[in-house]
Parts: structure tokens; sequence; C-alpha cells
């Protein structure tokens, strides 16, 4: 029997099972949620039945609530009230789990009677990742099956288990091989006979821990202290050794207080990000089939790209311009690999089947069977020319030719080869087998099955690819050097590297612009700075800074100074940048001043974002949403305030210029109010209305 489009009853006897249809992945939206309710109606009324399963057709149980309702008006019944519905049908009612059992997905499941999973189900209240808390029970029958400390583990991370860690914490009853419908039949059948005991969570005691509840809110405050819902949901907790109701009720308004915060919208954001970045014009191109990769270069680099393509299955091709080097980047990619099994990320076997596909060569030729080629040297067009001028002799025909270049001109680049069309860039961010950014840059004459190919390469390495055109360090690293040149004025305007950086920090970013420059190396931006130099306008203020700390050999983290000297993992001041700093600023003649943590942010952010404005209007970048995308995967921007062009409509676009027009009194070769921008303040446009 259907009960709407989502939901059907199917009757085997004395049993009943509900199904759940409702594809890609199950999601609790409107329509089933009312279908379930209507589903409880129906099998109480009849006489006949005497046991429930409920079970999900396709990939998942119930993966969750339908994210896309968060911040609407609520459509009746909502989740709590039918878990509630649940719980008190006076028929056994058994959840049968497989796939993915999330969030209100969960919930929905521990307000059965009973929970059985199905080998390879993960569930999880992932909720504190979206800025919310569980609303609809997972805060108070949680804890009433597993206990308080492994409820808020569970709550406050947003950690997915097993189903192994499942029941052993007590979030599900019994582990069953088969089919969902196989399974259902058979659990709802033993449920009828009382072979598996069935009981109303929200019957059940909770033991206090108050210690536990101190614990963890002690360190959610030294951690996640400019997070919101985390705290939420440990007070949603600590309510859930009294009666149900009144926990149920604090619940609710925990969770409404999370959906009214700006972090709500923000990590939301960031989720639909991942996704929305997918939507490119060569979508509909069939990708080239990739199977053997080469890299060419050993270093940092090219060995993060080799361990990432390794990890994905793929046979990998290493080259370098020696022995010795190439024994360098083998021990990197060894060491990498190593630590995955340490980590327990990967197993002996893999590590060992991972190796067996690693082909390192000093010969070129070697590459002649590859049908993708990264190439990750030094950032110098003259020898990446080179490199792809021989690879153009060497490789296949079809074989897609990558470059790896942070900033330079693909276009150029591919005019080395007499095959532009196979040529694209693939920026890699490092630790490229860590980190999830890529950037693939489109040339003039790249082909769209290329472009394809480098988004099918991107799933595989599961990292999240954003689509960019060609310019000076496309769309990240170019709107980098521009917002790098503020902390540097804000620098030699009074405030210290020290100051900068704490208040970035405080912002949500993990470190501050400068101590990110000590961690890359500052002689890559010291050597980018004098590639730029001939272009360098009069006009432009220059902070040189950097340069005199280049020029005494202190290079950062991996020399052991830079803008600050290094012991282990402690960093303090150096007091020869202060001295210098000092030097920089007479000869500018500057009067140093104060800048509190809120002008250091503003000025920060703004200069971001009038950047990235530029990027869009030069469509170097498809959408603003796309930006967000390289900025929270690629650039550490803070996830709960989802990206900087999300950011700019939190502030407004007319706030924006009229702050740029401020600054430009003081730099009005550095603040120019892009045009874009303008025109959106005029309008009261948001950015979210492009994308």
């Amino acid at each position: 029997m259907r009960v709407n489009e989502v939901i059907s009853i199917e009757r085997e006897g004395p049993l009943a099972l509900i199904v759940i249809d409702n594809p890609p992945v199950n999601a609790a939206g409107h329509a089933v949620r009312e279908g379930l309710w209507k589903a409880i109606e129906a099998v109480e009324a009849d006489a006949g039945v005497e046991a429930v399963a409920l079970y999900g057709k396709g990939r998942a149980f119930i993966a969750g609530a339908d994210i896309r309702e968060f911040g609407k008006p609520r459509r009746e019944p909502i989740l709590t009230d039918v878990a509630r519905r649940l719980e008190d049908c006076p028929k056994p009612v058994i959840a049968v789990l497989h796939g993915s059992c999330f969030g209100g997905g969960l919930e929905v499941a521990i307000a059965c009677h009973a929970r059985v999973a199905i080998p390879g189900v993960k569930v999880g209240f992932p909720e504190v990742t979206l800025g919310v808390i569980p609303g609809a029970g997972g805060t108070q029958r949680g804890p009433r099956l597993t206990g308080i400390g492994a409820a808020l583990s569970l709550i406050t991370t947003g950690e997915r288990i097993g189903h192994e860690d499942a029941l052993s914490c007590g979030l599900v009853d019994r582990i069953e091989e088969g089919a969902p419908r196989e399974v259902a039949l058979r659990m709802a059948e033993a449920a009828r006979t009382g072979a598996l005991p069935c009981r109303k969570t929200g019957a059940l005691e909770v033991t206090p821990d108050p210690e536990t509840i101190a614990e963890v809110t002690a360190r959610l405050e030294a951690t996640q202290g400019h997070l919101f819902a985390p705290h939420r949901a440990v007070e949603a907790v600590a309510a859930c050794t009294g009666p149900l109701p009144p926990g149920l009720a604090l619940e609710r308004e925990k969770f409404a207080a999370c959906i009214e915060s700006p972090q709500r919208a923000g990590l939301i954001h960031a989720f639909f990000a991942e996704r929305a970045v997918e939507k490119i014009p060569e979508a509909g191109a069939s990708p080239r089939e990739v199977a053997v990769v080469g890299v060419i270069g050993g270093g940092t680099m090219g060995s993060g790209i080799a361990t990432a393509c390794l990890n994905a299955g793929l046979t990998v091709r290493m080259n370098e311009r020696d022995e010795a080097a190439l024994e360098r980047g083998r021990e990197t990619v060894t060491g990498n690999l190593e630590g995955a099994v340490e980590r327990g990320k990967m197993s002996a076997e893999k590590r060992d089947a991972a190796l067996g596909r690693f082909k390192p060569s000093v010969a070129l030729e070697d590459f002649a069977d590859c049908d993708l080629v990264i190439e990750a040297v030094f950032e110098d067009m003259g020898v990446k020319r080179e490199v792809f001028g021989r690879l153009d002799a060497i490789c296949k025909p079809g074989a897609v030719l990558a470059s790896n270049t942070s900033y330079l001109d693909v276009n150029e680049i591919a005019a080395a080869t007499a095959r532009p069309g196979d040529v694209i860039g693939l920026h890699f961010f490092s630790p490229a087998h860590i980190m999830r950014l890529l950037e693939v840059v489109v040339a003039e004459k790249t082909a769209p099955e290329v472009v394809a190919t480098g988004f099918a390469l991107a799933k595989r390495l599961r990292k999240v690819a954003v689509r960019a055109g060609v310019c000076d360090g496309f769309i990240g690293n170019r709107i980098l050097s521009h917002y790098k040149k503020v902390a540097d004025y804000l620098m030699l305007d009074g405030a210290s590297p020290a100051e900068v950086d704490a208040a970035i920090e405080a912002f949500g970013f993990a470190m501050g612009p400068f101590a990110v420059s000590d961690l890359a190396g500052l002689d890559i931006g010291w050597a980018n700075r004098k590639r730029l130099a001939p272009t360098r306008p009069a006009e432009e203020r220059y902070v040189a800074v950097a340069d005199r700390i280049c020029e005494a050999g202190h290079y950062g983290r991996k020399t052991g100074r830079g803008f600050y000297i290094y012991e282990g993992r402690d960093r303090r001041p150096d007091p020869e940048v202060a001295a210098i700093l000092a030097q920089e600023r007479e000869t500018a003649g500057v009067t140093p001043r104060s800048f509190s943590a809120e002008e250091i942010q503003a000025r920060f952010v703004t200069a971001m974002i009038a950047e990235a404005t530029r990027v869009l209007e030069d469509g170097i970048a498809l959408r603003p949403i796309d930006i967000d995308a390289v900025f929270l995967f690629g650039y550490g921007f803070p996830r709960h305030r989802g990206g900087p062009m999300h950011t700019a409509d939190v502030i407004g676009a007319a706030e924006l210029v009229a702050r740029i027009e401020r600054y430009t009194e003081e730099d009005p070769y550095y603040w120019q109010v892009p045009d874009l921008l303008r025109k959106m303040a005029a309008e009261g446009k948001t950015f979210a209305e492009m994308n």
C-alpha cells in the first residue's frame, strides 16, 4: 500500500514493513515525515498487524534531515513529532539500518523500539558540522542508550561510527547480515515472538555524569570557544537525566537558537559549496580514462601528488633529474604511506600494494604509456616550457599534460606543445596528499574532455575541484597576493606581525598570514616578488620587510627563523624582525599607530572580498560559491563563516563600499571599489543571487 510518493507499507501476514524510498539518500524531508506519520497511524489501526519494521530502499536507511529546509518555515509534522509517534506506537517497531543513518535518520531509529544494523552501516550525529544540534530527540534518547559520555562524544564531534562501534556503545541492539527487506522481515518476526527484545527509549533512565559534562564543557571552551553549536549540544545533553518531555523541549529551544545563528548559515553554505563546484560548462563531456599517472618532480609537492594518486589506486611513475633526487622522492612517498599506516588510515597490505604500483625513474621516456602527466617542477616558465616540449614528443596521443603551477600562464605553457587542447593546470595544495582543494585551470584551448578528466581525477583523489581561468595566481593565489599586501601594510603602519596573526586567528583562521608565510617558506614569496618586480607600478606601496628577512637567510620554519623564532612547535617574535620593521618604518616616513583586532580583521577580510569580486568580474571564477570553496578547502577560511563571498553578504555590499572608500583616503592605489560591488550596493544585491 502506497502512503504517499516516498513511503509505502508492505504486508507479510502479521508483519508490516514501512518502506522509505526517497532517492538519492532517503533524506527526512516533509514527504518522508508526513508519510511515516500516516504509515504508523495505518499500522496501529490494522488489528492484523502485530509487529512493524522500517527499512530504506537504495543507498541508505535515512541519511539525515533535508538540509534545504533548515532556516525555512517549518512544515508539520516536524521530525520531533514523528519520533514521538514512532515511540508511542503500542506495537513493536524495529528500525533496520543500512548504508548511512545520520542525524535525523538516527533520531528516527532511536525512537523505534529496537535497532538492527546491517554490516557496513555508518551512524552518527553530524549536526554540529552544520552549525546545529540534534533537534528530534538525539540529545535526550541518545544518552539513554549509550550513557552521557559516549553521547557527548558523538554529538559534539559529529563523528560517524560503524556497526560494531554502534553495537558496543548501545546505539544498535543487533547486527544481522542480509538485504534490508529480508532483515526487516526477519527482525519484525523476531520482535513479534519476543526473540528480539524491544523497549521504549524514552522510558529508560540515565545515570547522571556531572564530571563528564564539566570536562567536555571545559575542553570545548578551550578548543572551540568561537563555535556556537557544540556548547548548545552539551547544555541539551545535560538535561537528559530528567523526564523526556521537558528534555525534548529544552533540546528544541537550543536547536532553534542554533538555527538563528549566523554560523548555521555559514556552515550549511560551506556544505553546499562542495557540491556546487561540480556544475561546470564541461560537465557533459566524457573524461578520458586514467590508470597510469606520471609525476615530474620528487620534491614535497611532487611526492605528495604521487602519494595521493597511489592512495587512489593509480599506477604512478615519478621522474627526477638524477638518482639522488629520485631516491629522496622515493623516501618521501614511502614515508607518507608509512605514516598513513601508523595513523590507522591504511593497512599494511594496501601500503605494499601501493608501493608495488610506484615506479620511479630518471628517464622521462618511461612516461610514454602514461594517461596523464602532472609536472611539479620549479616555478619557472622556461623550465616548464622545456618540460612540456619534451612531454609533447614522448607522451602518447590523448595523454593529458598537466602543470601544477601556482601562478604561471597555462596558455604559454600549452604553447610549448603541438597539442594545447591536451594541456591543463592542476594546482594542488601542499601537502598534496592531505589538502582537499584542487584548482583545475582551464586554458584557452583546453578540450572539454580534458577539463572533465581533471574533475574526474579530483573525485577519485577525494578532492574538491574548482574550475579556474588563467591569470597570475588563478583564483586562490591571486586573491592571496592581494590581501597579503594589506597584512604588510598593517605591519608597516604599526601592528606587529604577532598582533596581525592573533587578530586573524581570533577571526577563525588556524594561522595568521605571517605564521602561514613562515610555514610555506619565505623564499617562495620572495622569488615570486622578484619575478613580478619589473611589472610593479611605481605608485604601489611596497613593504620590503619579508625581503630583508630573506636576505638574512631566514626563510621561516625550515630554517628555524622567519617572522618568528621557532623552537620545536613553539614560536616567539624575533627581535631582529622588530629592528628591521623599525628601520623600514623610518625609511618610509611612517609614524606607527595602533590597530584593534576588529580593525585588523575588517581590513584583511575587506581586501580579500574586494579582490575576489574582481576575480568574478574577470571571469576567472564561475560563481561566488566557487571562490568560497577555494578558500574553505585550500586556504583555511573559517568554515563557520561560509567563505569570503558568503561573509561579504553578511557584511553587506553597501557597508563594504563604505569601508573601501574610507580606506581609499589612506591609499588610493591599493583601495579601490570594484565596479561590481558598487553596482550591488546600489541595487541591494547579494553574491548568493549569482550562484
